[in-house]
């Protein structure tokens, strides 16, 4: 086993410091899983058409709201669904992506997995770098931590109210590029999903609801919970950084994985180092880590609370002649 190193984030090693036995059964639990995929897609589209409905029988602004933030949480989950294809994780490609363009791509409006697979798989391969289309998108002040709580509550103001959707719609698009799909859905199934979910709107004069429940979260609640994604993917402006100071361990409370899912998102630096493993084993690697002696628990952060505390943190300036 190579020599472990410590890093701010907790990970101690990457695969080549894992022994022989523990790298074998985390290749054991790579490839496609449908049935977790499935069973997501399907979980999510319960909540989201049940708070739907009692949005619309209770007719009352309070329910109104916390319907909304229902909604955009479940729209986040088939964002991270749209991610999981994009490595062929629920299903091998071809037909795989029709399913999943249909139960998560096409219903967030702006979203296919064959676009957002060309910009993610770019992040992956060129990690941090100069051709990483993530990092360049997330350089700068409104990505630099820490930060003080004002602008960061500046920031999801401005999420809240919908000014992060043009930077949403251009940033997961990137022409050409290595990770064309060799065989795209035909662009015939795209505009056949939404003639028929008109046609359904129409015909049950439900058009209101989708204005009001579907697509006003989706600009608004969703783009906030797609900033605190990102930052709980990484720490950017690090340019070459290795995984491990670059991405923290974020193990959510019970009851924050009920109100906001995230397909273990938050374990995201062994969707780096595995990301042939699906979202539904990622809690196995990282026991896998933890048995093999390759993660520091002090650095792990237990709860979004604690990573947002470090985020937030104030940071004594440096006196000049100190080292």
């Amino acid at each position: 086993m190579a020599h472990a190193t410590t890093t701010e984030f907790g990970l101690l090693g990457e695969r080549q410091a894992l022994p022989a036995d523990a790298g074998s059964q985390i290749l054991a639990l790579a490839g496609p899983r449908p049935w977790p995929f499935l069973r997501a897609a399907f979980l999510a589209w319960v909540i989201i058409f049940g708070a739907i409905w009692w949005a619309a029988v209770a007719n009352n602004v309070w329910v109104s709201l916390l319907v909304m933030l229902i909604v955009a949480t479940r729209q986040n989950v088939l964002g991270l669904l749209v991610h999981e294809q994009a490595h062929c994780l629920g299903f091998p490609a071809r037909r795989g992506d029709v399913i999943a363009n249909l139960l998560a791509a096409y219903p967030l409006l702006v979203l296919t997995v064959e676009n957002y697979a060309q910009v993610h798989l770019s992040h992956h391969k060129y990690f941090f770098t100069e051709k990483d289309p993530d990092f360049l998108r997330k350089s700068g002040r409104d990505w630099t931590f820490p930060m003080p709580a004002w602008r960061f509550a500046q920031l999801i103001l401005g999420d809240l109210l919908g000014f992060n959707v043009w930077r949403l719609l251009k940033g997961k698009r990137l022409e050409g590029g290595a990770f064309k799909r060799p065989h795209p859905t035909p662009k015939w199934i795209r505009l056949a999903f939404y003639g028929c979910v008109a046609a359904a709107l129409t015909v049950t004069n439900t058009w209101h609801l989708f204005l009001l429940y579907w697509l006003l979260p989706l600009v608004t609640v969703f783009q906030v919970i797609v900033r605190w994604g990102a930052v709980c993917e990484h720490k950017y402006n690090l340019r070459n950084a290795a995984i491990g100071e670059s991405s923290p361990i974020i193990v959510p409370r019970w009851w924050e994985m009920l109100l906001l899912p995230n397909l273990n998102f938050a374990l995201h630096p062994y969707h780096h180092l595995f990301p042939g493993v699906s979202y539904s084993n990622l809690p196995r690697v990282h026991e896998i880590f933890r048995s093999a002696g390759l993660i520091d628990d002090t650095r792990v952060f237990h709860g979004y609370g604690a990573y947002l505390k470090y985020l937030l943190r104030p940071v004594t300036p440096a006196v000049p002649g100190k080292a």
